[in-house]
């Protein structure tokens, strides 16, 4: 199972997905509970292939560099608006089914 360093703590990947169909990216502590959802899901904006939406602001600040970092998504550049932020939209480098 694939690990990120975040906030100083190393985690596992596990993936899912929304109802919407959009891929979920969460993060589990050692003990397998859940630590953090990596993403976010916003229904009324189109993903591409593999693509997330990832939650770098507030409790998640820096979850993007960790997930850079861990070699698990590639930043596309894209950004959506949703609230007052905006929001990267990331490419999945891994095969979410190595991942389950």
């Amino acid at each position: 199972m694939k690990k990120v360093m975040f906030n100083g703590e190393m985690l596992s990947v596990e993936f899912g997905s929304y109802a919407s169909g959009n891929t979920l990216i969460q993060l589990l502590d050692a003990e397998g509970m859940p630590y953090a959802r990596a993403t976010i899901n916003i229904p009324t904006e189109e993903l591409g292939d593999k693509e997330v939406f990832i939650k770098d602001y507030s409790e998640n600040a820096g979850m993007l560099s960790a997930l850079l970092e861990a070699g698990i998504v590639a930043d596309t550049g894209r950004k959506v608006r949703t609230g007052y932020v905006e929001v990267p939209v990331c490419k999945i480098l891994v095969p979410v089914w190595e991942m389950v």
